[in-house]
């Protein structure tokens, strides 16, 4: 299958994706580190001892900063991480990123994943039918399918997500990425997925009885086998030929 021109076009921004990628992962912080400075700290409004006269060093404040439990100096305050970028510097990096799985043959598309109900098994044949076993799959859907996502969800290496919400991160993320045919805006006949071979159960009671003949034989082995060896010298000594000379 081609793929579509307007979208796989072979162009690569290196620093777009990398504005993308690093906009995404700040995004993903919550920002959430907080420390109290001397004033937000619980203590401290009486002088620990008078100013002059005692010797030691003047002191104003227990909960100031060089005191064990006063505040912290320029420490860490909740705030935003927040990353923009504009849209369409994100369609251009998650384009770039099609464009460099594709360049490196990492680009599967599926006809559709029409799955009745949500079955592991299916997911991992499938998986392995592209040689990705042991690789970190994304699979990108047309649309919303919960089946699909309830397939993979068990799977550590592998994320099912619909195409549109896909982002450079994610695609970079992966080694292969399946897409479904329709998210590309093409459609394919679907492949009829072979069935496994049937493997024949074997009983307990035939298991037994093949374990007994295989005991039956050996014990006949074993007693063929003295005689054998018995019958060997007595044919030698009756086939050796006479070696003396006749006058």
């Amino acid at each position: 299958m081609t793929l579509p021109v307007s979208t796989f076009d072979g162009v690569i921004n290196m620093p777009v994706m990398h504005k993308a990628v690093l906009a995404f992962m700040a995004n993903q912080r919550q920002g959430n580190a907080s420390t109290k400075i001397r004033k937000f700290v619980t203590g401290g409004n009486q002088k620990p001892w008078k100013q002059k006269g005692t010797g030691r060093a003047r002191q104003g404040s227990t909960r100031a900063p060089q005191w064990v439990g006063g505040g912290t100096v320029f420490g860490p305050t909740p705030r935003a991480y927040d990353h923009f970028v504009p849209r369409q510097v994100r369609a251009l990096a998650k384009k770039s990123a099609l464009n460099a799985r594709a360049r490196e043959g990492a680009i599967v598309v599926i006809d559709a994943f029409d799955y009745a109900s949500p079955k592991t098994q299916a997911l991992a044949s499938l998986v392995a039918r592209v040689e990705a076993t042991d690789k970190k799959v994304l699979i990108l859907t047309d649309g919303v399918k919960q089946n699909v996502f309830l397939s993979g969800r068990n799977m550590p290496k592998v994320h099912v997500m619909p195409y549109t919400d896909a982002s450079t991160y994610h695609i970079l993320w992966s080694d292969v990425v399946l897409v479904e045919a329709g998210a590309l805006g093409t459609a394919l006949e679907p492949v009829a997925e072979e069935a496994p071979a049937p493997v024949e159960k074997v009983s307990g009671a035939k298991k037994g009885a093949t374990a007994k003949t295989a005991a039956k034989k050996t014990v006949a082995k074993a007693a063929k086998a003295p005689a054998k060896a018995a019958a060997k010298p007595a044919a030698k000594k009756t086939a050796k030929p006479s070696t003396k000379k006749e006058k």
